[in-house]
Protein backbone atom coordinates (compact mmCIF):
# COMPACT_ATOMS: atom_id res chain seq x y z
CA UNK A 1 0.00 0.00 0.00
CA UNK A 2 2.74 2.20 0.77
CA UNK A 3 4.87 1.54 -2.33
CA UNK A 4 1.69 2.47 -4.41
CA UNK A 5 1.10 6.03 -2.85
CA UNK A 6 5.16 6.37 -3.30
CA UNK A 7 4.60 5.56 -7.17
CA UNK A 8 2.12 7.47 -7.39
CA UNK A 9 3.32 10.40 -5.44
CA UNK A 10 6.53 10.40 -8.12
CA UNK A 11 4.30 9.85 -10.30
CA UNK A 12 2.23 13.09 -10.36
CA UNK A 13 5.98 15.11 -9.34
CA UNK A 14 6.95 14.17 -12.77
CA UNK A 15 3.71 15.16 -14.24
CA UNK A 16 3.88 18.44 -12.62
CA UNK A 17 7.93 19.01 -13.46
CA UNK A 18 6.99 18.57 -17.07
CA UNK A 19 4.26 20.56 -17.32
CA UNK A 20 6.16 23.26 -15.64
CA UNK A 21 9.12 22.46 -18.42
CA UNK A 22 6.46 23.04 -21.12
CA UNK A 23 5.39 26.53 -19.78
CA UNK A 24 8.41 27.62 -19.13
CA UNK A 25 10.07 26.73 -23.22
CA UNK A 26 6.77 28.03 -25.07
CA UNK A 27 7.79 31.41 -22.73
CA UNK A 28 11.08 31.30 -24.01
CA UNK A 29 9.99 30.80 -27.61
CA UNK A 30 7.08 33.78 -27.07
CA UNK A 31 10.19 35.89 -25.89
CA UNK A 32 12.88 34.78 -28.40
CA UNK A 33 10.33 35.40 -31.08
CA UNK A 34 9.75 38.92 -29.81
CA UNK A 35 13.32 39.71 -29.72
CA UNK A 36 14.98 38.30 -32.70
CA UNK A 37 12.13 37.80 -35.72
CA UNK A 38 12.54 34.83 -37.69
CA UNK A 39 12.73 35.42 -41.93
CA UNK A 40 9.60 33.23 -42.81
CA UNK A 41 9.00 32.80 -46.62
CA UNK A 42 5.69 35.50 -47.74
CA UNK A 43 4.50 37.10 -50.67
CA UNK A 44 6.52 39.54 -52.01
CA UNK A 45 5.85 43.43 -50.72
CA UNK A 46 7.34 46.34 -52.59
CA UNK A 47 6.55 49.07 -50.28
CA UNK A 48 8.34 52.78 -49.97
CA UNK A 49 9.61 54.60 -52.70
CA UNK A 50 9.63 52.16 -55.94
CA UNK A 51 5.89 50.13 -56.38
CA UNK A 52 4.31 47.94 -59.08
CA UNK A 53 2.05 48.84 -61.22
CA UNK A 54 0.37 47.22 -64.01
CA UNK A 55 1.93 46.67 -67.19
CA UNK A 56 0.96 49.26 -69.97
CA UNK A 57 -2.30 48.65 -71.97
CA UNK A 58 -0.45 48.56 -75.52
CA UNK A 59 1.97 45.79 -74.55
CA UNK A 60 -0.52 44.25 -72.65
CA UNK A 61 -2.52 43.69 -75.68
CA UNK A 62 0.41 43.21 -78.07
CA UNK A 63 2.03 40.20 -75.34
CA UNK A 64 -1.50 38.46 -76.53
CA UNK A 65 -0.73 38.37 -80.10
CA UNK A 66 2.59 36.46 -79.69
CA UNK A 67 1.34 34.02 -76.99
CA UNK A 68 0.97 31.05 -80.12
CA UNK A 69 4.72 31.23 -80.19
CA UNK A 70 7.20 29.01 -78.71
CA UNK A 71 10.47 30.19 -79.48
CA UNK A 72 13.31 27.12 -79.99
CA UNK A 73 16.92 28.66 -79.60
CA UNK A 74 19.98 27.10 -80.76
CA UNK A 75 23.47 27.94 -80.20
CA UNK A 76 25.01 27.36 -83.66
CA UNK A 77 28.71 28.41 -83.16
CA UNK A 78 31.21 27.83 -80.98
CA UNK A 79 30.53 24.26 -80.17
CA UNK A 80 30.27 23.73 -76.58
CA UNK A 81 33.64 23.26 -74.95
CA UNK A 82 35.64 24.78 -78.00
CA UNK A 83 39.33 25.77 -77.93
CA UNK A 84 39.78 28.90 -80.12
CA UNK A 85 42.91 30.08 -81.64
CA UNK A 86 41.89 33.17 -82.70
CA UNK A 87 40.18 35.98 -80.00
CA UNK A 88 37.42 36.98 -82.33
CA UNK A 89 34.53 34.65 -81.87
CA UNK A 90 31.94 35.13 -84.86
CA UNK A 91 28.54 33.91 -83.31
CA UNK A 92 26.10 32.25 -85.00
CA UNK A 93 22.17 31.39 -83.76
CA UNK A 94 19.26 29.92 -85.14
CA UNK A 95 16.02 30.11 -83.93
CA UNK A 96 12.41 28.64 -84.40
CA UNK A 97 8.94 29.43 -84.07
CA UNK A 98 9.62 32.91 -84.10
CA UNK A 99 10.12 34.96 -86.51
CA UNK A 100 13.41 37.46 -85.76
CA UNK A 101 13.02 41.25 -87.40
CA UNK A 102 13.12 44.89 -86.92
CA UNK A 103 10.36 46.96 -88.33
CA UNK A 104 12.31 49.81 -89.56
CA UNK A 105 10.00 52.51 -89.39
CA UNK A 106 9.87 51.38 -85.02
CA UNK A 107 13.36 50.24 -84.45
CA UNK A 108 11.39 47.38 -82.61
CA UNK A 109 10.76 43.91 -83.36
CA UNK A 110 10.90 39.65 -81.68
CA UNK A 111 14.90 39.44 -81.35
CA UNK A 112 17.91 37.86 -79.10
CA UNK A 113 19.42 38.93 -76.13
CA UNK A 114 23.08 37.28 -76.28
CA UNK A 115 24.85 37.68 -73.08
CA UNK A 116 29.13 37.21 -72.97
CA UNK A 117 29.98 36.32 -69.62
CA UNK A 118 27.96 38.59 -67.06
CA UNK A 119 28.03 41.67 -69.42
CA UNK A 120 24.91 43.72 -70.80
CA UNK A 121 23.11 42.09 -73.76
CA UNK A 122 23.32 42.75 -77.03
CA UNK A 123 20.65 42.52 -79.10
CA UNK A 124 20.06 40.31 -82.37
CA UNK A 125 17.89 40.96 -84.66
CA UNK A 126 19.17 39.39 -87.86
CA UNK A 127 20.17 35.54 -87.95
CA UNK A 128 22.07 35.76 -91.50
CA UNK A 129 24.35 37.63 -89.93
CA UNK A 130 26.61 36.56 -87.61
CA UNK A 131 27.66 37.88 -84.00
CA UNK A 132 31.04 39.02 -83.90
CA UNK A 133 32.55 39.48 -80.55
CA UNK A 134 36.63 40.76 -81.10
CA UNK A 135 38.91 40.99 -78.83
CA UNK A 136 38.18 38.69 -76.34
CA UNK A 137 40.59 38.26 -73.22
CA UNK A 138 42.16 34.57 -73.54
CA UNK A 139 40.36 31.87 -71.07
CA UNK A 140 37.05 30.59 -70.75
CA UNK A 141 33.93 32.54 -71.56
CA UNK A 142 30.20 31.68 -71.25
CA UNK A 143 27.34 32.71 -73.85
CA UNK A 144 23.68 32.45 -72.84
CA UNK A 145 20.61 33.63 -75.34
CA UNK A 146 17.12 33.59 -75.14
CA UNK A 147 14.19 34.89 -77.36
CA UNK A 148 12.68 38.78 -76.43
CA UNK A 149 9.36 40.25 -76.74
CA UNK A 150 9.77 43.51 -78.62
CA UNK A 151 9.47 45.55 -75.32
CA UNK A 152 12.52 43.15 -74.30
CA UNK A 153 10.61 41.00 -72.41
CA UNK A 154 11.95 37.07 -72.78
CA UNK A 155 10.17 34.30 -73.47
CA UNK A 156 10.24 31.70 -70.41
CA UNK A 157 9.09 28.52 -72.67
CA UNK A 158 11.28 25.65 -72.49
CA UNK A 159 14.11 25.36 -75.41
CA UNK A 160 13.90 29.55 -75.48
CA UNK A 161 17.03 29.66 -73.61
CA UNK A 162 20.71 28.60 -74.98
CA UNK A 163 24.35 28.55 -73.17
CA UNK A 164 27.43 27.45 -73.99
CA UNK A 165 30.91 27.66 -72.56
CA UNK A 166 34.30 28.02 -74.98
CA UNK A 167 37.80 28.89 -74.57
CA UNK A 168 40.11 31.92 -75.48
CA UNK A 169 43.29 29.76 -76.25
CA UNK A 170 43.37 27.91 -72.55
CA UNK A 171 40.91 26.56 -70.16
CA UNK A 172 40.55 28.91 -66.71
CA UNK A 173 38.00 28.75 -63.95
CA UNK A 174 36.58 32.26 -64.43
CA UNK A 175 33.09 32.35 -66.17
CA UNK A 176 32.21 29.12 -66.20
CA UNK A 177 28.82 28.12 -64.17
CA UNK A 178 28.06 24.99 -62.01
CA UNK A 179 25.23 23.39 -64.30
CA UNK A 180 24.08 21.49 -61.04
CA UNK A 181 23.08 24.88 -59.30
CA UNK A 182 20.46 27.49 -59.83
CA UNK A 183 21.83 30.48 -62.41
CA UNK A 184 20.52 33.75 -62.52
CA UNK A 185 21.13 35.70 -65.79
CA UNK A 186 19.87 39.48 -65.84
CA UNK A 187 18.25 40.98 -68.52
CA UNK A 188 16.66 44.14 -67.92
CA UNK A 189 16.33 46.95 -67.00
CA UNK A 190 19.29 47.99 -68.81
CA UNK A 191 20.69 51.23 -71.03
CA UNK A 192 18.46 54.43 -70.81
CA UNK A 193 14.64 55.04 -69.85
CA UNK A 194 12.44 57.83 -71.64
CA UNK A 195 9.23 57.06 -69.22
CA UNK A 196 7.99 55.15 -66.77
CA UNK A 197 7.10 52.21 -65.82
CA UNK A 198 10.48 50.31 -66.17
CA UNK A 199 10.75 46.58 -66.65
CA UNK A 200 12.25 44.54 -64.45
CA UNK A 201 13.38 41.20 -66.21
CA UNK A 202 15.68 38.29 -65.60
CA UNK A 203 16.01 34.62 -66.61
CA UNK A 204 16.28 31.43 -64.08
CA UNK A 205 18.20 28.39 -64.85
CA UNK A 206 18.11 25.19 -63.02
CA UNK A 207 15.34 26.61 -60.77
CA UNK A 208 11.89 25.17 -61.02
CA UNK A 209 8.82 27.40 -60.06
CA UNK A 210 8.60 28.53 -56.78
CA UNK A 211 5.42 26.21 -55.83
CA UNK A 212 6.83 22.96 -57.45
CA UNK A 213 10.24 23.57 -55.42
CA UNK A 214 9.24 22.35 -52.15
CA UNK A 215 7.93 18.93 -53.79
CA UNK A 216 10.84 18.01 -55.53
CA UNK A 217 13.25 16.02 -52.55
CA UNK A 218 16.30 16.16 -54.92
CA UNK A 219 16.29 19.64 -55.93
CA UNK A 220 19.17 21.19 -54.17
CA UNK A 221 17.48 24.70 -53.70
CA UNK A 222 13.85 23.70 -51.46
CA UNK A 223 12.88 27.05 -52.13
CA UNK A 224 14.31 30.36 -54.14
CA UNK A 225 13.70 33.71 -54.21
CA UNK A 226 14.97 36.81 -55.98
CA UNK A 227 16.40 39.39 -53.98
CA UNK A 228 15.89 43.01 -55.84
CA UNK A 229 17.89 46.47 -54.54
CA UNK A 230 17.00 49.65 -56.52
CA UNK A 231 18.73 52.96 -55.11
CA UNK A 232 19.36 50.74 -51.49
CA UNK A 233 15.66 49.44 -51.37
CA UNK A 234 15.07 45.92 -51.18
CA UNK A 235 12.31 43.54 -51.80
CA UNK A 236 11.75 40.06 -52.35
CA UNK A 237 10.46 38.61 -55.40
CA UNK A 238 9.43 34.97 -55.47
CA UNK A 239 7.07 34.19 -58.78
CA UNK A 240 9.54 34.03 -62.74
CA UNK A 241 7.73 36.96 -64.36
CA UNK A 242 8.18 40.24 -65.71
CA UNK A 243 7.05 43.06 -63.66
CA UNK A 244 6.31 47.33 -64.28
CA UNK A 245 7.75 49.10 -61.23
CA UNK A 246 7.76 52.98 -61.09
CA UNK A 247 9.07 55.51 -58.15
CA UNK A 248 12.65 55.96 -60.48
CA UNK A 249 14.85 59.25 -59.97
CA UNK A 250 15.81 61.41 -63.18
CA UNK A 251 19.28 60.74 -64.08
CA UNK A 252 21.25 57.95 -62.43
CA UNK A 253 19.57 54.62 -61.09
CA UNK A 254 21.16 51.46 -60.31
CA UNK A 255 19.75 47.51 -59.56
CA UNK A 256 21.16 44.64 -58.11
CA UNK A 257 19.25 41.04 -58.34
CA UNK A 258 20.75 38.28 -56.09
CA UNK A 259 19.59 34.92 -56.11
CA UNK A 260 18.93 33.55 -52.44
CA UNK A 261 17.74 30.16 -50.57
CA UNK A 262 14.16 30.03 -48.39
CA UNK A 263 16.51 31.66 -45.23
CA UNK A 264 17.47 34.73 -47.31
CA UNK A 265 21.31 33.28 -48.02
CA UNK A 266 22.68 33.83 -51.74
CA UNK A 267 23.07 30.83 -53.32
CA UNK A 268 26.45 30.72 -54.96
CA UNK A 269 27.16 30.40 -58.39
CA UNK A 270 28.75 32.40 -61.39
CA UNK A 271 26.27 35.36 -62.55
CA UNK A 272 23.88 34.83 -59.59
CA UNK A 273 24.55 38.67 -58.26
CA UNK A 274 24.90 40.98 -60.91
CA UNK A 275 24.57 45.19 -60.40
CA UNK A 276 23.32 47.66 -63.65
CA UNK A 277 23.37 51.30 -63.74
CA UNK A 278 20.81 52.96 -65.76
CA UNK A 279 19.83 56.93 -67.17
CA UNK A 280 15.91 57.79 -66.51
CA UNK A 281 15.23 60.86 -68.70
CA UNK A 282 11.64 61.46 -68.57
CA UNK A 283 9.81 62.41 -72.13
CA UNK A 284 11.97 60.53 -73.98
CA UNK A 285 10.86 60.59 -77.81
CA UNK A 286 12.01 56.85 -78.76
CA UNK A 287 9.32 54.04 -80.00
CA UNK A 288 9.57 52.33 -76.42
CA UNK A 289 8.79 55.52 -74.21
CA UNK A 290 5.73 56.44 -76.61
CA UNK A 291 4.33 52.99 -76.19
CA UNK A 292 4.76 53.21 -72.50
CA UNK A 293 3.03 56.46 -72.11
CA UNK A 294 0.39 55.47 -74.16
CA UNK A 295 1.34 58.08 -76.94
CA UNK A 296 1.08 55.37 -79.84
CA UNK A 297 -2.04 52.75 -79.74
CA UNK A 298 -1.79 49.22 -80.85
CA UNK A 299 -2.93 49.51 -84.77
CA UNK A 300 0.02 52.31 -85.08
CA UNK A 301 2.65 49.56 -83.26
CA UNK A 302 1.39 46.54 -84.38
CA UNK A 303 3.96 45.70 -87.49
CA UNK A 304 6.50 44.90 -84.42
CA UNK A 305 4.85 41.72 -83.46
CA UNK A 306 3.65 40.77 -86.75
CA UNK A 307 6.01 41.31 -90.03
CA UNK A 308 3.28 41.06 -92.61
CA UNK A 309 1.38 43.52 -91.39
CA UNK A 310 1.35 45.99 -94.25
CA UNK A 311 -1.19 48.64 -92.83
CA UNK A 312 0.40 51.01 -91.09
CA UNK A 313 -0.65 54.60 -89.33
CA UNK A 314 1.34 57.02 -90.18
CA UNK A 315 1.68 60.00 -86.84
CA UNK A 316 -1.04 61.53 -86.16
CA UNK A 317 -1.12 64.94 -87.96
CA UNK A 318 -3.64 67.97 -87.68
CA UNK A 319 -5.68 68.07 -91.07
CA UNK A 320 -5.02 70.51 -93.12
CA UNK A 321 -8.42 72.90 -94.03
CA UNK A 322 -9.37 72.41 -98.04
CA UNK A 323 -8.90 75.48 -99.56
CA UNK A 324 -12.02 76.68 -101.49
CA UNK A 325 -12.05 77.56 -105.22
CA UNK A 326 -12.23 81.04 -105.56
CA UNK A 327 -15.10 82.11 -107.78
CA UNK A 328 -13.74 84.43 -110.89
CA UNK A 329 -15.88 87.01 -111.74
CA UNK A 330 -15.74 88.97 -114.76
CA UNK A 331 -14.12 92.58 -114.66
CA UNK A 332 -15.42 95.40 -116.11
CA UNK A 333 -13.30 95.23 -119.02
CA UNK A 334 -13.77 91.40 -119.75
CA UNK A 335 -17.08 91.54 -119.16
CA UNK A 336 -18.15 92.77 -122.71
CA UNK A 337 -15.45 91.04 -124.43
CA UNK A 338 -16.91 87.51 -122.76
CA UNK A 339 -20.68 88.35 -123.85
CA UNK A 340 -19.83 90.60 -127.18
CA UNK A 341 -23.10 89.02 -129.28
CA UNK A 342 -25.61 89.80 -126.42
CA UNK A 343 -24.44 92.66 -124.30
CA UNK A 344 -26.27 91.89 -120.94
CA UNK A 345 -27.42 95.04 -118.56
CA UNK A 346 -27.16 94.39 -115.77
CA UNK A 347 -28.45 96.44 -112.13
CA UNK A 348 -25.09 98.46 -111.10
CA UNK A 349 -23.51 97.02 -108.04
CA UNK A 350 -24.39 99.02 -104.36
CA UNK A 351 -21.21 99.85 -104.04
CA UNK A 352 -20.67 101.68 -107.97
CA UNK A 353 -22.68 104.46 -108.59
CA UNK A 354 -24.27 104.07 -111.97
CA UNK A 355 -22.03 106.09 -114.66
CA UNK A 356 -23.70 109.41 -116.37
CA UNK A 357 -24.20 109.61 -120.13
CA UNK A 358 -23.60 112.27 -121.83
CA UNK A 359 -27.12 113.55 -123.59
CA UNK A 360 -26.29 114.60 -127.52
CA UNK A 361 -26.86 117.98 -128.54
CA UNK A 362 -30.63 118.12 -130.33
CA UNK A 363 -30.68 119.04 -133.93
CA UNK A 364 -31.23 122.37 -134.68
CA UNK A 365 -34.43 123.34 -136.26
CA UNK A 366 -35.79 122.09 -139.36
CA UNK A 367 -37.37 124.19 -142.36
CA UNK A 368 -40.85 124.40 -142.45
CA UNK A 369 -41.52 122.47 -145.71
CA UNK A 370 -43.62 124.91 -148.30
CA UNK A 371 -47.24 123.90 -149.13
CA UNK A 372 -46.04 121.72 -152.12
CA UNK A 373 -48.21 118.58 -152.06
CA UNK A 374 -45.19 116.45 -152.82
CA UNK A 375 -43.70 115.84 -149.28
CA UNK A 376 -39.65 115.88 -149.03
CA UNK A 377 -38.05 112.49 -148.94
CA UNK A 378 -36.28 112.07 -145.51
CA UNK A 379 -33.60 110.65 -144.97
CA UNK A 380 -33.32 108.46 -141.26
CA UNK A 381 -30.24 109.40 -139.26
CA UNK A 382 -28.12 106.61 -138.02
CA UNK A 383 -28.44 105.80 -134.58
CA UNK A 384 -25.63 106.79 -131.94
CA UNK A 385 -22.98 103.66 -130.55
CA UNK A 386 -24.38 102.41 -127.54
CA UNK A 387 -22.08 102.17 -124.96
CA UNK A 388 -22.85 99.24 -122.16
CA UNK A 389 -22.67 100.13 -118.81
CA UNK A 390 -19.86 98.44 -117.00
CA UNK A 391 -22.56 96.39 -115.17
CA UNK A 392 -25.14 95.17 -117.97
CA UNK A 393 -28.03 92.66 -116.63
CA UNK A 394 -30.51 92.32 -119.78
CA UNK A 395 -29.73 92.53 -123.14
CA UNK A 396 -31.24 95.00 -125.83
CA UNK A 397 -32.92 94.03 -129.10
CA UNK A 398 -33.16 96.22 -131.64
CA UNK A 399 -36.52 96.89 -132.67
CA UNK A 400 -37.74 98.60 -136.03
CA UNK A 401 -38.53 102.03 -135.36
CA UNK A 402 -42.35 102.46 -134.99
CA UNK A 403 -44.00 104.44 -137.64
CA UNK A 404 -46.17 107.46 -136.61
CA UNK A 405 -50.37 106.55 -137.22
CA UNK A 406 -50.99 107.98 -140.48
CA UNK A 407 -53.13 111.15 -141.46
CA UNK A 408 -55.82 111.33 -143.35
CA UNK A 409 -53.65 110.93 -146.31
CA UNK A 410 -53.28 108.18 -148.66
CA UNK A 411 -49.61 108.47 -149.30
CA UNK A 412 -47.33 107.20 -145.85
CA UNK A 413 -44.49 108.94 -145.36
CA UNK A 414 -41.46 106.56 -146.36
CA UNK A 415 -39.18 105.69 -143.70
CA UNK A 416 -36.18 104.14 -143.80
CA UNK A 417 -35.00 101.50 -140.68
CA UNK A 418 -31.58 102.42 -138.92
CA UNK A 419 -28.72 100.01 -139.17
CA UNK A 420 -28.06 97.68 -135.44
CA UNK A 421 -26.07 100.09 -133.32
CA UNK A 422 -22.78 98.91 -132.84
CA UNK A 423 -21.07 98.23 -129.03
CA UNK A 424 -17.67 99.76 -128.38
CA UNK A 425 -16.68 99.53 -124.72
CA UNK A 426 -14.63 102.27 -123.94
CA UNK A 427 -13.00 101.63 -120.41
CA UNK A 428 -11.21 104.78 -119.31
CA UNK A 429 -12.89 107.79 -121.06
CA UNK A 430 -11.38 111.26 -121.05
CA UNK A 431 -13.45 113.22 -122.60
CA UNK A 432 -17.23 113.06 -124.03
CA UNK A 433 -17.49 115.42 -127.26
CA UNK A 434 -20.69 116.04 -128.61
CA UNK A 435 -21.76 116.46 -131.99
CA UNK A 436 -23.95 119.75 -133.42
CA UNK A 437 -25.91 118.65 -136.47
CA UNK A 438 -25.67 121.55 -138.96
CA UNK A 439 -28.81 123.30 -140.30
CA UNK A 440 -30.87 122.49 -142.99
CA UNK A 441 -31.18 124.37 -145.59
CA UNK A 442 -34.96 126.27 -146.02
CA UNK A 443 -36.52 124.50 -148.80
CA UNK A 444 -37.58 126.97 -151.85
CA UNK A 445 -41.17 126.91 -153.49
CA UNK A 446 -40.02 124.21 -156.01
CA UNK A 447 -41.48 121.59 -155.92
CA UNK A 448 -39.04 119.17 -155.97
CA UNK A 449 -38.66 118.63 -151.99
CA UNK A 450 -35.07 119.66 -150.13
CA UNK A 451 -32.31 116.38 -149.21
CA UNK A 452 -31.97 116.44 -145.90
CA UNK A 453 -28.64 115.96 -144.50
CA UNK A 454 -28.04 113.60 -141.99
CA UNK A 455 -26.18 114.56 -138.83
CA UNK A 456 -23.48 112.76 -137.67
CA UNK A 457 -23.98 110.17 -134.92
CA UNK A 458 -22.48 111.28 -132.23
CA UNK A 459 -20.45 109.04 -129.77
CA UNK A 460 -21.92 108.26 -126.36
CA UNK A 461 -18.96 108.02 -123.93
CA UNK A 462 -20.02 107.15 -120.29
CA UNK A 463 -18.11 109.10 -117.41
CA UNK A 464 -15.57 108.29 -115.28
CA UNK A 465 -17.51 108.25 -112.16
CA UNK A 466 -21.21 108.09 -112.89
CA UNK A 467 -23.71 109.15 -110.67
CA UNK A 468 -27.05 109.01 -112.12
CA UNK A 469 -28.56 107.42 -114.80
CA UNK A 470 -30.32 110.09 -117.18
CA UNK A 471 -33.53 108.81 -119.36
CA UNK A 472 -34.07 109.85 -122.98
CA UNK A 473 -36.08 112.37 -123.33
CA UNK A 474 -39.07 111.79 -125.85
CA UNK A 475 -38.68 114.72 -128.85
CA UNK A 476 -41.61 116.81 -129.08
CA UNK A 477 -44.39 116.52 -131.18
CA UNK A 478 -45.25 119.59 -132.95
CA UNK A 479 -49.01 119.75 -133.70
CA UNK A 480 -50.09 119.13 -137.12
CA UNK A 481 -51.66 121.48 -139.18
CA UNK A 482 -54.67 121.66 -140.93
CA UNK A 483 -53.36 120.97 -144.52
CA UNK A 484 -54.49 117.22 -146.08
CA UNK A 485 -51.17 116.26 -146.55
CA UNK A 486 -49.36 114.62 -144.02
CA UNK A 487 -45.98 115.71 -143.80
CA UNK A 488 -42.56 113.82 -143.42
CA UNK A 489 -41.36 113.11 -139.95
CA UNK A 490 -37.45 113.17 -139.53
CA UNK A 491 -36.36 110.88 -136.73
CA UNK A 492 -33.96 112.35 -134.07
CA UNK A 493 -30.84 110.47 -133.56
CA UNK A 494 -31.69 108.14 -130.37
CA UNK A 495 -29.13 108.99 -127.62
CA UNK A 496 -29.40 106.23 -125.67
CA UNK A 497 -31.11 102.56 -125.13
CA UNK A 498 -34.47 103.06 -122.60
CA UNK A 499 -36.23 99.72 -121.80
CA UNK A 500 -39.71 99.77 -123.08
CA UNK A 501 -42.49 100.35 -121.56
CA UNK A 502 -44.22 96.78 -122.54
CA UNK A 503 -44.27 94.37 -120.34
CA UNK A 504 -42.22 92.12 -122.12
CA UNK A 505 -38.85 89.82 -120.44
CA UNK A 506 -36.15 91.05 -122.46
CA UNK A 507 -36.20 95.05 -123.20
CA UNK A 508 -35.60 96.12 -126.30
CA UNK A 509 -34.63 99.36 -127.79
CA UNK A 510 -37.19 101.71 -128.41
CA UNK A 511 -37.30 103.65 -131.72
CA UNK A 512 -37.84 107.51 -131.60
CA UNK A 513 -41.24 109.08 -132.30
CA UNK A 514 -41.62 111.09 -135.44
CA UNK A 515 -42.12 114.40 -134.90
CA UNK A 516 -44.56 116.10 -137.80
CA UNK A 517 -43.62 119.14 -139.62
CA UNK A 518 -46.48 121.54 -140.13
Amino acid sequence: MNSWRIKAFSIAKFLIALVLVLNLTACGEKAVSQDTPIELPERPKITGKISEVAPPAVIQELRESLEKYQPQVTIVTPDSDEILSDKTVKVRFQVEDLPIFKDSQLQLGPHLHVILDNEPYRAVYDLNQPLVLSDLSPGTHTLRVFASRPWHESFKNEGAYAQTTFHVLTKTDDNNPDSALPLLTYSRPKGTYGAEPIMLDFYLTNAPLHLLAKDNPTDPIADWRIRCTINGESFILDRWEAIYLQGFEGGQNWIKLEFIDSQGNPVKNVFNSTVRAITYEPKGEDTLAKIVRGELSVEEVRAIVDPSYAVKIPPVEPTPTPTPTPTVEPTPETQPQEKAEKPTLREPAPETKPRELTQPEKPSALPTPSDDSTPPQVIESPAPEIVPSPQPEETPKAESPALPTPSDDSTPPEVIESPAPEIVPSPQPEETPKAESPALPTPSDDSTPPQVIESPAPEIVPSPQPEETPKAESPVLTAPSDDSTPPQVIESPAPEVVPSPQPEETPKAESQELSTIP
